[in-house]
């Protein structure tokens, strides 16, 4: 179960590291600094995803990263750029935050034999 937390922890650094790097991009106009923080951003983003991987199916560590680069960006533009969010952004975000919970309390068959 320690396994399970721990990917999950890297999933949502990796989640959070995503929309770091969009929102660099937004909020930067000098290129140099922009694009160097985007990609920075991207591989830290790319470590903890993997890291999120060993721990984690694939469909856990990526729907969890994307949830969390979803509702961070989100919340990043309302905030920080005076974006609206509208009432399917928040259905949406919902539905996305429930289905990650499922996902996490669902268990993974481990095969015992070759088919």
């Amino acid at each position: 179960m320690m396994g399970n937390t721990k990917g999950y922890a890297w999933a949502i650094s990796a989640g959070l590291n995503a929309a770091l790097a969009a929102i660099s991009a937004k909020l930067f106009s000098y290129q140099l600094i922009r694009y160097g923080l985007v990609i920075f951003f991207n591989v830290i983003m790319w470590a903890c995803y993997v890291n999120s991987l060993k721990a984690l199916s694939s469909l856990q560590a990526t729907v969890t990263n994307f949830a969390t680069n979803f509702l961070s960006s989100g919340l990043a533009g309302f905030f920080l750029f005076e974006e609206t969010l509208s009432f399917q952004w928040f259905a949406g975000a919902l539905l996305i935050v429930i289905g990650v919970l499922v996902l996490s309390k669902s268990s993974i068959e481990v095969k015992t034999h070759p088919d």
